[in-house]
């Protein structure tokens, strides 16, 4: 009997003992402020930042945590360079918290890659905006306050960019600009290196445009040449043709043809006696010899 009641309490105990490790792994607390997502098997089930107790099915379910409070990230100093090419050194911070816990554990994971990713999307956003600027606009006597549009726009396109993560960006702050002095050399041969790839680019195009230009007006001299060509043929053959009938109308009739054909005659006479000692001989038969004879057979 004493055997037996020692074993009942030993089973009682032993199902005590595991009722309390049951219900230790049943519940989780979530304070007031941080998330608690709950994982079944390696799958996100839900989230939740309603501060208390909160029960989980044990040994199967596993809570995470991340913070529901305002964080700052200050990021490392980096060199951007202004629309004048003129190269400076931002040194910022931003601040920022997570607004939806169930995506930015699926898209990032964890703060250090979260931080990261903003790391870079904050310097994406800064180059952007800084090869719109010259330096004159940043660097400045007038208005410090003028430089309040700047963070407002890096912050408006960081918050939009980082809403895939599951991240509220509040504010991003610029602490200083600085001019690097260790890389002057660097930035003269980017420099030169833009402003000459700028100029074959000019160049290049200039050339192309030039021989545009030579293209268009060889093809508008030829035209040219070719309609006055064609113009100067029509005025010739309009002048002989005139010609010809002022010929005929000065020769109608046969007396005044046997006159033209005679002077004809005395012309290419004429044209073969140049020189000295010419003597001509000329058929009885022929045209010009009757001519000159007056023979009419």
């Amino acid at each position: 009997m004493k055997k037996g009641k020692k074993i009942a309490l030993i089973l009682i105990a032993i199902v005590f003992v595991a009722a309390i490790v049951v219900l230790a792994n049943s519940f989780y607390t979530v304070a007031e402020n941080e998330y608690a997502c709950v994982f079944r098997f390696s799958k996100i089930e839900f989230a939740t930042n309603e501060s208390g107790l909160h029960f989980k099915v044990p040994f199967i379910d596993e809570v995470r945590k991340f913070p529901d409070t305002v964080m700052l990230y200050d990021i490392p100093a980096s060199e951007v360079l202004t629309v004048d090419q003129k190269s400076m050194t931002v040194d910022c911070y931003l601040t920022w918290r997570i607004s939806d816990p169930q995506t930015f554990y699926q898209s990032v994971g964890s703060i250090a890659e979260a931080n990261t990713r903003l790391d870079a999307l904050t310097y994406q956003s800064l180059k952007n905006l800084m090869s719109t600027l010259k330096q004159d606009d940043i660097i400045n006597e007038d208005d410090a306050s003028e430089r309040n549009d700047i963070y407002s726009g890096i912050t408006t396109d960081v918050a939009e960019s980082s809403k895939v993560y599951g991240i509220d960006v509040i504010d991003v702050k610029i602490k200083r600009f600085d001019l690097p002095e260790a890389n002057e050399q660097a930035v003269y041969d980017r420099m030169i290196s833009d402003r000459e790839r700028i100029s074959a680019e000019y160049t290049a195009n200039g050339d192309y445009q030039a021989s545009l230009i030579r293209n268009d007006v060889d093809r508008q001299v030829n035209i040219i040449i070719s309609d006055a060509e064609a113009q100067s043929a029509q005025i010739q053959a309009e002048g002989e043709a005139e010609y010809m009938r002022l010929l005929a109308e000065a020769y109608d009739t046969d007396d005044k043809r046997d006159f033209y054909e005679f002077i004809l005659a005395l012309d290419a006479i004429k044209a073969s006696l140049k020189g000295d000692d010419k003597v001509v001989i000329l058929g009885s038969d022929s045209e010009l010899g009757k001519l000159l004879t007056g023979a009419t057979e």
